[in-house]
């Protein structure tokens, strides 16, 4: 390509399409800090406390649910914003799946489970891909990659 075209070396990716990318002795970091904390404060969840687990143990949802309908709108921005997120977290795709289902009429229990999940990830921070290993973190410091040994 370089003899067809003119091209300039821009050095190693750290930002694309909001995932950023920390690359390091032969390992590659991704990372949606940014974008996890602005769909954190965009839905108001940002100061609630983290889960450990995205998706409550043998939880069941049904198409009629628990509690009120819930505006369609929110439920639909969302789950598409928790969609984005599997690109750097794909641990987060079953629940996603789970709530996905529900866009047309969610109801209370269907947005919990949707805000349990937004709760998982301000407790997840970083992801891997040398090992598949995850690096869990409540709050992620770029100083900590210097000591990651690879899991």
């Amino acid at each position: 390509m370089i003899s067809e075209f003119e091209m300039t070396g821009l050095g190693l990716m750290s930002y694309f399409l909001g995932i950023e990318i920390y690359q390091l002795d032969g390992e590659i970091f991704i990372s949606q800090r940014k974008n996890a904390g602005d769909i954190l404060k965009k839905f108001k969840i940002d100061v609630a406390k983290p889960m450990m687990i995205p998706v409550e143990e043998q939880l069941k949802l049904t198409k009629n649910g628990t509690g009120d309908f819930v505006d369609t709108t929110y439920f639909k921005r969302l789950v598409g914003s928790l969609r984005y997120l599997t690109s750097a977290r794909p641990n987060i795709t079953y629940g996603i799946s789970l709530i996905s289902g529900f866009m047309e009429s969610p109801r209370q229990s269907h947005l919990q489970a949707a805000k349990r999940i937004l709760r998982y990830v301000q407790g997840i921070a970083i992801l891997c891909f040398n090992n598949g290993c995850y690096v869990n973190s409540l709050l992620f410091d770029c100083s900590c990659l210097d000591d990651f040994q690879g899991g």
